[in-house]
Protein backbone atom coordinates (compact mmCIF):
# COMPACT_ATOMS: atom_id res chain seq x y z
CA UNK A 1 0.00 0.00 0.00
CA UNK A 2 1.32 3.56 -0.86
CA UNK A 3 2.02 6.30 1.65
CA UNK A 4 -0.85 8.38 0.00
CA UNK A 5 -3.68 5.71 1.35
CA UNK A 6 -2.02 6.63 4.65
CA UNK A 7 -2.73 10.21 4.21
CA UNK A 8 -5.77 9.43 2.95
CA UNK A 9 -6.90 7.43 6.32
CA UNK A 10 -5.32 9.89 8.36
CA UNK A 11 -7.78 12.74 7.00
CA UNK A 12 -10.65 10.98 7.96
CA UNK A 13 -9.49 11.45 11.49
CA UNK A 14 -8.63 15.47 11.56
CA UNK A 15 -10.89 16.81 13.95
CA UNK A 16 -13.22 19.73 12.36
CA UNK A 17 -12.80 17.88 8.60
CA UNK A 18 -15.80 16.17 7.34
CA UNK A 19 -16.59 14.53 4.28
CA UNK A 20 -17.63 18.16 2.80
CA UNK A 21 -14.49 19.55 3.50
CA UNK A 22 -12.36 16.82 2.54
CA UNK A 23 -13.91 16.93 -0.80
CA UNK A 24 -12.58 20.62 -0.94
CA UNK A 25 -9.67 19.91 -0.10
CA UNK A 26 -9.40 17.01 -2.71
CA UNK A 27 -10.45 19.25 -5.42
CA UNK A 28 -7.98 22.01 -4.09
CA UNK A 29 -4.67 19.68 -3.52
CA UNK A 30 -5.46 16.77 -5.32
CA UNK A 31 -4.17 14.06 -3.09
CA UNK A 32 -4.04 13.71 0.13
CA UNK A 33 -0.74 13.47 0.78
CA UNK A 34 -0.34 17.27 -0.16
CA UNK A 35 -2.96 18.86 1.76
CA UNK A 36 -0.98 17.57 5.28
CA UNK A 37 1.94 18.93 3.34
CA UNK A 38 0.40 22.18 2.82
CA UNK A 39 1.05 25.46 4.42
CA UNK A 40 -0.76 26.59 6.92
CA UNK A 41 -1.50 29.97 5.06
CA UNK A 42 -2.31 28.36 2.44
CA UNK A 43 -4.80 26.06 3.94
CA UNK A 44 -6.64 29.18 5.71
CA UNK A 45 -7.39 30.44 2.73
CA UNK A 46 -9.61 27.98 0.68
CA UNK A 47 -13.38 28.52 1.02
CA UNK A 48 -14.69 26.99 3.61
CA UNK A 49 -11.78 25.74 5.50
CA UNK A 50 -10.78 29.06 7.32
CA UNK A 51 -7.93 29.20 10.22
CA UNK A 52 -9.40 26.36 12.84
CA UNK A 53 -10.08 23.44 10.01
CA UNK A 54 -6.36 24.66 8.60
CA UNK A 55 -4.70 24.75 12.41
CA UNK A 56 -6.24 20.65 12.43
CA UNK A 57 -4.68 19.56 9.33
CA UNK A 58 -1.14 21.16 10.93
CA UNK A 59 -1.26 19.98 14.35
CA UNK A 60 -2.52 16.21 12.93
CA UNK A 61 0.64 13.81 13.98
CA UNK A 62 -0.84 10.60 14.68
CA UNK A 63 -0.82 7.96 12.19
CA UNK A 64 -0.89 5.22 14.11
CA UNK A 65 -4.28 4.44 13.79
CA UNK A 66 -4.33 4.57 9.84
CA UNK A 67 -1.01 2.02 9.86
CA UNK A 68 -2.93 -0.28 12.20
CA UNK A 69 -6.00 -0.12 9.46
CA UNK A 70 -3.48 -0.35 6.41
CA UNK A 71 -2.70 -3.60 8.09
CA UNK A 72 -6.41 -5.09 7.87
CA UNK A 73 -6.68 -3.58 4.53
CA UNK A 74 -3.23 -5.53 3.34
CA UNK A 75 -5.06 -9.12 5.36
CA UNK A 76 -8.19 -9.18 3.99
CA UNK A 77 -7.23 -7.84 0.56
CA UNK A 78 -9.83 -5.03 1.38
CA UNK A 79 -10.04 -2.67 -1.80
CA UNK A 80 -9.75 1.16 -0.52
CA UNK A 81 -11.48 3.52 -2.68
CA UNK A 82 -10.71 7.29 -2.05
CA UNK A 83 -12.99 10.17 -3.86
CA UNK A 84 -9.77 10.82 -7.10
CA UNK A 85 -10.33 6.68 -7.30
CA UNK A 86 -11.98 5.47 -10.46
CA UNK A 87 -13.60 2.33 -8.63
CA UNK A 88 -14.91 5.04 -6.60
CA UNK A 89 -18.79 5.11 -6.91
CA UNK A 90 -18.89 7.78 -9.60
CA UNK A 91 -22.92 8.77 -9.34
CA UNK A 92 -22.26 9.31 -5.48
CA UNK A 93 -19.37 11.90 -6.33
CA UNK A 94 -22.51 13.88 -7.46
CA UNK A 95 -23.92 14.01 -3.69
CA UNK A 96 -22.36 16.83 -2.19
CA UNK A 97 -22.01 14.93 1.22
CA UNK A 98 -20.44 11.96 -0.39
CA UNK A 99 -17.70 9.69 1.88
CA UNK A 100 -14.05 10.92 1.32
CA UNK A 101 -13.18 6.64 1.58
CA UNK A 102 -14.88 3.08 1.13
CA UNK A 103 -13.56 0.17 2.25
CA UNK A 104 -14.92 -2.46 -0.72
CA UNK A 105 -14.43 -6.00 -1.01
CA UNK A 106 -16.08 -8.17 -3.77
CA UNK A 107 -16.25 -8.09 -7.70
CA UNK A 108 -19.28 -6.23 -8.40
CA UNK A 109 -19.13 -2.97 -10.89
CA UNK A 110 -19.66 -0.03 -8.48
CA UNK A 111 -20.04 1.99 -11.61
CA UNK A 112 -22.45 -0.84 -13.57
CA UNK A 113 -24.47 1.20 -16.11
CA UNK A 114 -27.49 0.74 -14.13
CA UNK A 115 -28.28 0.23 -10.54
CA UNK A 116 -31.34 0.48 -8.50
CA UNK A 117 -31.46 0.47 -4.33
CA UNK A 118 -34.17 -1.74 -3.27
CA UNK A 119 -34.90 -0.97 0.26
CA UNK A 120 -37.79 -1.79 2.98
CA UNK A 121 -39.47 -2.35 6.61
CA UNK A 122 -37.08 -5.26 8.63
CA UNK A 123 -40.84 -6.56 9.68
CA UNK A 124 -42.46 -7.00 6.00
CA UNK A 125 -45.13 -8.64 5.25
CA UNK A 126 -46.06 -11.69 2.90
CA UNK A 127 -47.11 -9.20 0.32
CA UNK A 128 -44.40 -7.02 0.53
CA UNK A 129 -41.96 -10.56 0.11
CA UNK A 130 -43.71 -11.50 -2.70
CA UNK A 131 -43.14 -8.04 -4.46
CA UNK A 132 -39.83 -7.71 -4.28
CA UNK A 133 -39.23 -11.42 -5.36
CA UNK A 134 -41.05 -10.81 -8.70
CA UNK A 135 -40.08 -7.10 -9.21
CA UNK A 136 -36.74 -8.77 -8.63
CA UNK A 137 -37.07 -11.76 -11.35
CA UNK A 138 -38.46 -9.09 -13.33
CA UNK A 139 -35.69 -7.09 -13.78
CA UNK A 140 -33.14 -9.90 -14.33
CA UNK A 141 -33.04 -9.35 -17.43
CA UNK A 142 -31.64 -6.01 -17.63
CA UNK A 143 -28.41 -6.55 -16.55
CA UNK A 144 -28.85 -4.29 -12.96
CA UNK A 145 -26.83 -4.52 -9.60
CA UNK A 146 -29.06 -4.15 -6.86
CA UNK A 147 -27.98 -2.42 -3.93
CA UNK A 148 -29.37 -2.41 -0.74
CA UNK A 149 -28.80 -2.34 3.34
CA UNK A 150 -28.08 -6.18 4.72
CA UNK A 151 -30.62 -5.45 6.97
CA UNK A 152 -33.39 -8.43 8.30
CA UNK A 153 -36.68 -8.10 5.68
CA UNK A 154 -37.14 -6.38 2.73
CA UNK A 155 -33.41 -5.47 2.71
CA UNK A 156 -32.12 -9.53 2.80
CA UNK A 157 -35.00 -10.60 0.28
CA UNK A 158 -33.88 -8.38 -1.86
CA UNK A 159 -30.32 -9.45 -1.95
CA UNK A 160 -31.50 -13.49 -2.09
CA UNK A 161 -34.28 -12.98 -5.01
CA UNK A 162 -30.82 -10.69 -6.85
CA UNK A 163 -28.93 -14.43 -6.10
CA UNK A 164 -31.38 -16.42 -7.50
CA UNK A 165 -31.72 -14.11 -10.82
CA UNK A 166 -28.31 -14.08 -11.33
CA UNK A 167 -27.88 -10.58 -10.68
CA UNK A 168 -25.29 -8.83 -8.90
CA UNK A 169 -25.53 -7.23 -5.42
CA UNK A 170 -23.55 -5.03 -2.73
CA UNK A 171 -24.80 -4.97 0.65
CA UNK A 172 -24.27 -1.34 2.15
CA UNK A 173 -22.84 -1.48 5.63
CA UNK A 174 -23.35 0.35 8.81
CA UNK A 175 -20.18 -0.97 10.02
CA UNK A 176 -16.56 -2.34 9.42
CA UNK A 177 -15.94 -5.04 7.24
CA UNK A 178 -14.34 -7.35 10.21
CA UNK A 179 -17.94 -8.03 11.19
CA UNK A 180 -21.96 -8.78 9.22
CA UNK A 181 -24.54 -7.33 11.36
CA UNK A 182 -27.22 -9.13 11.96
CA UNK A 183 -24.53 -12.34 12.58
CA UNK A 184 -27.24 -14.46 10.67
CA UNK A 185 -26.76 -12.92 7.64
CA UNK A 186 -22.47 -14.22 7.31
CA UNK A 187 -23.88 -17.03 5.20
CA UNK A 188 -25.49 -14.53 3.02
CA UNK A 189 -22.73 -12.25 2.72
CA UNK A 190 -20.41 -15.06 1.57
CA UNK A 191 -23.07 -16.06 -1.33
CA UNK A 192 -22.90 -12.44 -2.53
CA UNK A 193 -19.12 -12.09 -2.38
CA UNK A 194 -19.06 -15.43 -3.85
CA UNK A 195 -21.29 -14.80 -6.92
CA UNK A 196 -19.92 -11.47 -7.81
CA UNK A 197 -21.69 -9.03 -5.66
CA UNK A 198 -19.96 -7.11 -3.00
CA UNK A 199 -19.88 -5.56 0.19
CA UNK A 200 -19.34 -1.55 1.17
CA UNK A 201 -18.89 0.50 3.80
CA UNK A 202 -17.37 4.08 5.04
CA UNK A 203 -16.46 2.69 8.13
CA UNK A 204 -13.03 0.89 9.93
CA UNK A 205 -12.56 -2.31 11.21
CA UNK A 206 -13.91 -2.63 14.53
CA UNK A 207 -16.45 0.00 14.25
CA UNK A 208 -19.66 -1.28 15.97
CA UNK A 209 -23.41 -1.57 14.38
CA UNK A 210 -24.32 1.86 16.95
CA UNK A 211 -27.74 2.96 15.69
CA UNK A 212 -26.61 6.49 14.43
CA UNK A 213 -24.51 4.44 11.16
CA UNK A 214 -27.37 3.24 9.93
CA UNK A 215 -29.27 6.82 8.67
CA UNK A 216 -25.19 7.50 7.61
CA UNK A 217 -24.95 4.66 5.41
CA UNK A 218 -27.86 4.79 3.76
CA UNK A 219 -26.78 8.07 1.96
CA UNK A 220 -24.88 5.51 0.35
CA UNK A 221 -27.38 3.54 -0.51
CA UNK A 222 -29.17 6.94 -2.45
CA UNK A 223 -26.26 8.24 -3.74
CA UNK A 224 -24.59 5.61 -5.61
CA UNK A 225 -27.71 4.00 -7.18
CA UNK A 226 -30.31 5.44 -10.53
CA UNK A 227 -32.68 4.77 -8.65
CA UNK A 228 -34.45 3.73 -4.86
CA UNK A 229 -37.32 1.41 -4.64
CA UNK A 230 -39.04 1.61 -1.21
CA UNK A 231 -40.85 -1.97 -0.99
CA UNK A 232 -42.82 -1.30 2.89
CA UNK A 233 -42.27 0.85 5.40
CA UNK A 234 -44.08 3.23 8.34
CA UNK A 235 -43.81 6.77 8.23
CA UNK A 236 -40.37 6.66 10.21
CA UNK A 237 -37.70 4.65 9.88
CA UNK A 238 -34.81 3.93 7.91
CA UNK A 239 -35.99 3.82 4.41
CA UNK A 240 -37.84 7.36 4.97
CA UNK A 241 -34.65 8.42 5.28
CA UNK A 242 -33.34 6.60 2.43
CA UNK A 243 -35.98 8.21 0.31
CA UNK A 244 -35.63 11.58 1.58
CA UNK A 245 -31.88 11.49 0.84
CA UNK A 246 -32.45 9.97 -2.67
CA UNK A 247 -34.84 12.81 -3.46
CA UNK A 248 -32.52 15.46 -2.30
CA UNK A 249 -29.82 14.28 -4.73
CA UNK A 250 -32.21 14.87 -7.34
CA UNK A 251 -32.61 10.63 -7.89
CA UNK A 252 -35.66 8.52 -8.81
CA UNK A 253 -37.97 7.45 -6.10
CA UNK A 254 -40.40 4.57 -6.46
CA UNK A 255 -42.70 3.56 -3.84
CA UNK A 256 -44.89 0.13 -4.11
CA UNK A 257 -48.42 1.39 -2.80
CA UNK A 258 -50.23 -0.50 0.00
CA UNK A 259 -53.90 -0.29 1.80
CA UNK A 260 -54.62 2.51 3.49
CA UNK A 261 -55.48 0.67 6.44
CA UNK A 262 -51.92 -1.05 6.63
CA UNK A 263 -49.22 0.46 8.89
CA UNK A 264 -46.35 -1.09 6.80
CA UNK A 265 -47.22 0.70 3.68
CA UNK A 266 -48.02 3.97 5.46
CA UNK A 267 -44.66 5.05 4.57
CA UNK A 268 -44.64 4.45 0.90
CA UNK A 269 -48.45 5.54 0.52
CA UNK A 270 -46.86 8.78 1.99
CA UNK A 271 -44.75 9.44 -0.64
CA UNK A 272 -46.69 8.63 -3.22
CA UNK A 273 -49.43 11.30 -1.62
CA UNK A 274 -46.51 14.06 -1.24
CA UNK A 275 -44.87 13.57 -4.77
CA UNK A 276 -41.83 12.30 -3.40
CA UNK A 277 -42.08 9.21 -5.15
CA UNK A 278 -43.82 7.80 -8.05
CA UNK A 279 -46.28 4.75 -7.44
CA UNK A 280 -44.62 1.74 -9.09
CA UNK A 281 -46.57 -1.76 -9.15
CA UNK A 282 -44.39 -3.86 -11.83
CA UNK A 283 -40.91 -3.90 -13.48
CA UNK A 284 -41.93 -2.42 -16.85
CA UNK A 285 -43.00 0.98 -15.29
CA UNK A 286 -39.37 0.96 -13.81
CA UNK A 287 -37.75 0.26 -17.08
CA UNK A 288 -39.84 2.70 -18.89
CA UNK A 289 -39.44 5.80 -16.29
CA UNK A 290 -35.74 5.17 -16.34
CA UNK A 291 -35.46 5.09 -19.85
CA UNK A 292 -33.86 1.25 -19.97
CA UNK A 293 -36.65 -0.11 -22.55
CA UNK A 294 -35.94 2.41 -25.31
CA UNK A 295 -32.14 2.57 -25.04
CA UNK A 296 -32.33 -0.99 -25.50
CA UNK A 297 -34.34 -0.77 -28.84
CA UNK A 298 -32.56 1.78 -30.44
CA UNK A 299 -28.78 0.29 -29.24
CA UNK A 300 -28.57 -1.23 -32.63
CA UNK A 301 -30.30 1.23 -34.54
CA UNK A 302 -27.74 3.65 -33.55
CA UNK A 303 -24.92 1.42 -33.82
CA UNK A 304 -25.82 0.65 -37.30
CA UNK A 305 -26.04 4.66 -38.26
CA UNK A 306 -23.17 5.76 -36.73
CA UNK A 307 -21.04 2.36 -38.92
CA UNK A 308 -23.17 3.96 -41.93
CA UNK A 309 -22.70 7.80 -41.34
CA UNK A 310 -19.47 8.54 -39.66
CA UNK A 311 -16.39 8.08 -40.98
CA UNK A 312 -13.93 7.57 -38.25
CA UNK A 313 -10.19 8.82 -38.31
CA UNK A 314 -7.42 6.41 -37.41
CA UNK A 315 -7.31 7.45 -33.87
CA UNK A 316 -10.91 7.81 -33.25
CA UNK A 317 -11.55 4.24 -34.67
CA UNK A 318 -9.04 3.07 -31.53
CA UNK A 319 -11.05 4.95 -28.78
CA UNK A 320 -14.67 3.75 -30.31
CA UNK A 321 -12.75 -0.14 -30.12
CA UNK A 322 -11.89 0.43 -26.88
CA UNK A 323 -15.28 1.89 -25.71
CA UNK A 324 -17.28 -0.99 -27.38
CA UNK A 325 -15.93 -3.58 -24.75
CA UNK A 326 -16.74 -1.48 -22.11
CA UNK A 327 -19.76 0.18 -20.70
CA UNK A 328 -18.00 3.08 -19.00
CA UNK A 329 -14.22 3.50 -18.93
CA UNK A 330 -11.79 6.12 -17.17
CA UNK A 331 -9.48 8.18 -19.08
CA UNK A 332 -6.30 6.87 -17.65
CA UNK A 333 -7.35 3.60 -18.72
CA UNK A 334 -8.34 4.90 -22.14
CA UNK A 335 -5.23 6.61 -22.73
CA UNK A 336 -3.18 2.97 -21.57
CA UNK A 337 -4.98 0.92 -23.71
CA UNK A 338 -5.28 3.43 -26.64
CA UNK A 339 -1.78 3.87 -26.91
CA UNK A 340 -2.02 7.10 -27.99
CA UNK A 341 -0.15 10.63 -26.67
CA UNK A 342 -2.29 12.82 -24.11
CA UNK A 343 -3.49 15.60 -26.82
CA UNK A 344 -4.29 12.83 -29.86
CA UNK A 345 -6.18 10.65 -27.60
CA UNK A 346 -7.88 14.19 -26.71
CA UNK A 347 -8.59 15.93 -30.33
CA UNK A 348 -10.22 12.01 -31.24
CA UNK A 349 -12.89 11.99 -28.09
CA UNK A 350 -13.47 16.03 -28.83
CA UNK A 351 -14.43 15.10 -32.32
CA UNK A 352 -16.11 11.82 -31.09
CA UNK A 353 -18.39 13.83 -28.72
CA UNK A 354 -19.29 16.49 -31.46
CA UNK A 355 -20.45 13.87 -33.81
CA UNK A 356 -22.81 12.60 -30.86
CA UNK A 357 -20.75 9.33 -30.66
CA UNK A 358 -19.02 9.39 -27.55
CA UNK A 359 -20.37 11.19 -23.99
CA UNK A 360 -18.17 12.12 -21.29
CA UNK A 361 -19.52 11.35 -17.98
CA UNK A 362 -18.69 12.76 -14.07
CA UNK A 363 -15.21 11.75 -12.76
CA UNK A 364 -13.15 11.43 -16.36
CA UNK A 365 -15.35 8.55 -17.41
CA UNK A 366 -16.67 8.02 -21.23
CA UNK A 367 -18.99 6.01 -22.83
CA UNK A 368 -20.09 5.06 -26.09
CA UNK A 369 -24.28 6.60 -27.10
Amino acid sequence: MSSELLYQLALTEVPNIGCVHAKILVQEFGTAEKIFKAKLHVLEKIEGVGEIRARSIRAFTDFSKAEEEIRFIEKYKIKPLFLTDKSYPQRLLNCYDSPTLLFYKGEADLNASRIIAIIGTRNHTEYGKQQTEKLIKDLSSQNILIVSGMAFGIDAIAHKASLKNALPTVGVLGHGLDQIYPPDHSNLAKDMLKRGGGLLTEFRSNTKPDKHNFPTRNRIVAGMSDATVVIETKERGGSMITAELANGYNKDVFALPGKVTDNKSAGCNFLIRNNKAMLLTDAEELIEVMGWEEKAKSEKEKKSQRELFIELSKDEKIIVDILKEKDLIHVDELNLKSGLSSSSMAAAILNLELQGVVSTLPGKLYKMN
